[in-house]
């Protein structure tokens, strides 16, 4: 029987490429964010929602076990990231962004664990960024660190809690990547963030997140995907 995996945020960017890569790997995929649309590959099913509402998490989860018999790992790739001074978030901001970020993890990888646990192992891999380990006065973004930092710190005590039942939490934390969110006049300003000069690609990510996969000694990593961000400048 195939392997299948839950991929969130999968309409577009690192998210469909992530989609992209687990099919080549021959797993199949449950694809879901708030506009994803059905796919003609019987390998993958497309679940829309929004993770803000916990009754979506358990829905999916339910839709993969019933659709393809398993759960084997989850991608928690869904995230909102607003960049504002710290003054000037909004209540709004604050709920859309916890929301996703916090209330939509938390559903999701509690149900995906436990099916996980009860199958007799699994994996989560979640995004984070590097903003948690290095932030830039030129890109304020707090509220970015105050959830993706909690992830990664959550990422670290799920691996333990989990290690004895040989479910695996391991995190990516990238840089900058090229994606349709950020226009072209940005991109030189963007790559001077990074060390080596430039924006990472979504290939690096999604590379990342296979390794990670294929890696059955790794627990409770924080991966580092971002041109050197997180050593220094």
């Amino acid at each position: 029987m195939s392997k299948v995996v839950v991929v969130t945020g999968a309409s577009q960017g690192i998210g469909a490429a992530t989609v992209t890569a687990y099919r080549k790997l021959g797993w199949n995929v449950v694809a879901t964010s708030r506009s994803i649309q059905p796919s003609d590959d019987p390998g993958v099913l497309a679940v829309p929602g929004d993770l803000a509402d916990p009754a979506v998490a358990a829905r999916i989860i339910e839709a993969g076990r019933r659709h393809f018999g398993r759960v084997d790992s989850l991608v928690n790739n869904a995230g909102i990231f607003i960049a504002k001074p710290f003054a000037d978030y909004t209540g709004e901001d604050f709920d859309a962004i916890t929301g996703v970020n916090l209330r939509g993890f938390f559903a999701i990888t509690q149900q995906a664990a436990g099916a996980m646990a009860e199958q007799g192992g699994g994996h989560v891999v979640t995004i984070t960024t590097s903003l948690v380990d290095h932030a830039n006065s030129s890109l304020q973004s707090a509220l970015a660190s105050l959830t993706k930092g909690g992830l990664a710190a959550a990422t670290k005590s799920l691996a333990i809690e989990y290690a004895r039942r040989n479910v695996r939490f391991n995190a990516v934390s990238p840089g900058i990547i090229r994606t349709p969110m950020h226009p072209a006049e940005t991109h030189e300003f963007l790559s001077a963030l990074h060390p080596v000069g430039r924006m990472g690609e979504i290939s690096d990510v999604t590379d990342a997140i296979v390794y990670l996969e294929n890696a059955p000694f790794v627990t409770g990593e924080i991966l580092h995907v971002d041109g050197g961000q997180s050593a220094g400048h």
